[in-house]
This record gives structure tokens, sequence and C-alpha cells, in this order.
């Protein structure tokens, strides 16, 4: 078995939680964050989403951000997250430290907000016209923390946190960092919003991941991050979790669809369980993608069982407490993937009610107490873009 590459520290901010207790708190209570829209000022109060009920002048405030500061509000979410990871790591960041983050929308909250004044030639905005691209989102986190070493933005859709993540570790193993911050963010804007309701996949509802009546998602917002460190680097320092393997591969079957034999998922597990080095049956836990869309669960489904033939795990999906949040997706799982580690704990999949007519398969419903060594966590993004990550107990 591959030992795999440390995690020392964790931060997360969701609809659930401002930081990891809160977070755990939250997934044992049963405890969603859907809501209506309060902050994104939107038209659609018809669409549940999962907010961040913080306003962007606190965050500011509790960054101790000048006041002409160019931070957007995926950027604020990046920044804070950042910080609880940091201090729970008592990470000393030096020209060996490096920071990948992955996002989709980047500062677009932003931009969509001051795009009139842009275009009528008002300036007051206008530090907020760079922010349009993703990495400006990335590089204003590591200025902040004085980051100077590797920076690199990951935009690979809702697999963009856990490919960080996978980035992240492979740097480590290969030995080109001794350390790394990981992960990802992305805040609710309109664009997203009407985009994700133009493919028609936004339910009025409480999404219901692997339910027969689901019938979509519900967006959220977040951030998360790990710091990842070189077993020469740890000095006794205490280990959460490692990560032991990844995976990553394409479908390349449609550009907003899975297939429906799920390949792109399927290579991804596949792939991840051969970096790990340990067979499908060690798997004691997945937190899957389970967006609650008909094709993606359907799809993950098909993959799970190529991967674990009639010897499914336990399985959840902890969307329906945070929303889909996309980049930052496969980063906040990393953390409940974590939580669940250490807690020796199954997350409950919200809304369930009755198994899929093609599957049968019926996901954790309930807090569950068990062993768990390792932990299977998926996300899958737009363009068929398929990542898996294995995070396993520390031992010794």
């Amino acid at each position: 078995m591959n030992k795999g590459v440390a995690v020392t520290g964790m931060g997360i901010i969701s609809a659930i939680g401002n930081n990891t207790a809160a977070n755990y708190r939250s997934l044992i209570s049963e405890k969603h964050g859907i809501s209506t829209a309060e902050i994104l000022k939107t038209i659609h109060q018809n669409l549940p989403v999962g907010e961040i009920k913080i306003s962007n002048e606190t965050l500011t405030d509790d960054l101790n951000l000048p006041e002409n500061h160019s931070f957007t509000r995926a950027t604020l979410l990046g920044a804070l997250a950042v910080k609880e990871a940091i201090s729970q790591s008592n990470l000393k960041i030096d020209a060996e430290t490096g920071f990948i983050s992955g996002t989709s929308v980047g500062g677009m909250d932003a931009t969509e907000t001051h795009f009139k004044d842009f275009t009528e030639g008002k300036t007051e905005n206008s530090r907020f016209i760079r922010a349009q691209h993703p990495g400006f989102t990335t590089e204003k986190i590591a200025e902040h923390y004085g980051i100077t070493g590797f920076v690199s933005t990951i935009s690979t859709a809702c697999s963009s946190g856990a490919n960080a993540i996978m980035l992240g570790a492979r740097m480590i193993k290969a030995g080109r960092l001794k350390r790394v911050i990981v992960g990802g963010t992305d805040c609710l804007t309109k664009f997203t919003l009407n985009g994700f309701n133009s493919l028609m996949i936004l339910s009025e509802d409480h999404c219901k991941p692997f339910d027969n009546y689901r019938n979509g998602l519900n967006l959220g917002e977040g951030a998360a991050y790990l710091v990842l460190e070189g077993e020469e680097d740890l000095n006794g320092k205490p280990v959460l979790g490692r990560i032991s393997g990844y995976g990553n591969a394409n479908d390349a079957f449609h550009q907003t669809a899975s297939s429906e034999k799920g390949e792109g998922a399927f290579l991804a597990m596949q792939k991840a369980l051969k970096i790990a080095g340990i067979p499908a049956e060690k798997i004691d836990y997945i937190n899957a993608h389970g967006t609650a869309t008909r094709n993606n669960d359907g799809a993950e489904t098909e993959a799970l069982k190529r991967i674990f033939l009639k010897n499914l795990p336990d399985f959840s999906s902890t969307k329906a407490f945070t929303g889909h949040t996309l980049a930052a997706a496969g980063a906040l799982e990393a953390v409940y993937s974590l939580l669940s580690i250490q807690n020796q704990q199954v997350f409950p999949n919200l809304n369930f009610t009755e198994p899929m007519t093609n599957s049968g398969l019926v996901p954790v419903t309930k807090l569950k107490k068990k062993s768990i060594t390792h932990v299977l966590s998926n996300s899958f993004g737009f363009g068929g873009n398929c990542t898996s990550l294995i995070f396993s107990k520390n031992e010794g």
C-alpha cells in the first residue's frame, strides 16, 4: 500500500459552517445549509442555494483588509479557509511552500456586478477588471499570505479542487515541493445560477442525491484547503490523514453530461486504487459526487457498480448539506472525507426516499459509526473531467 502524502492542516467555510468544527457539527446533526438567496441578488428566488450568510464586508473585516482591496467574494472565502488550514498545521510559510487553488468562476461575482460601470467608462471599481481571470483569485490569496514559491490555478469545472489536491500530492511525492496548500474556492454568481438554470438541471426543491425522484441540483458556495507536507519535514507534527491515491480521466462524451456507463468516473477510480495499491474491497466509504441530476447520479452508480461489482461499500453524497459548490466541491468533500476517518463515521445522504429503478443502490441515510481506514472521494466536472481521491488513516 502507498503510505501517501501527509495532511497536516485543513480549513473550510460553507453553508453549514464557517470552520471545520462547525461543518462537522452540522454533518452529524443533519443540519443542511440550503436556503433562498439573500446576498446574491437574483430574480430566481424559486431556486434554493447553499449560500454562506456572511456579507463581503464582514469577510473583509475578518481578514483585516484595507478599504480599497480587490478581493472578490471567492477570494474572501478562499482566504478564510486557507487561514484556518495554516493555523491548524502551524505552517511556517517559506520559499519552498506552494499554493495550488481550483476555481471555476474566479472573480466573476465582481465583474458581473461592475460590468456596466466598465462599459460606461467609470473607473471607481476598475481594480476588479483583472478579477475575471480565475488565476487572479489564486494570486491574491497567495499574496495575502506571503506565498512566493510555486503558485498555480486549476480550472477544470467541478473537479478543480480535487485536481488541485491531486497535483499537490504528486509534486510532494516527486520531491518538487516540501509543503503545499491545496484546495478550491467558488462563490455564487448570477452567471452560474442562470447558466445551470438554462441547462434545466436546477431543482426548485432541496436536492435528492441518488433518489429515484431526483430532479436536479442546488448550487452552493464555499472554500476548503488542505496543507500537504513531505514525510521528511513532519518532525513529529500531527498527521490528520493521508492522500494515498488519485486518478484523473476524461469521459470524452459531452460538454455537460457523463456517458451512461460513467467511463471517465470508472477510469479515475481505477487509477486511484492502483496508485493507492489497494483492492476495491479495502474502501470503507465513498463520498460520492452525487449532484442529484438524472444524468450524473445514474452515470456514477454505473461506474461504482463496475468498480465494486457486488461489494459496494457504504456511500453517500454530502451535497444536500452544502449545495454543489462547483470548483470547491472536491476540496470541501476532501475535508469531509478526513473528518469521516478521524471520527470513524459515515455522513448521511439527506432527502433520500426511494432507490433508483435502474440501480437499486441505497446510500447511507443516517449517521453511521464504523471502522474506516480508506475513503474514496469523487469529483466530476463539465467537459468530462473526472477525478477520484483516496484518503487513508494515518498508521503509526
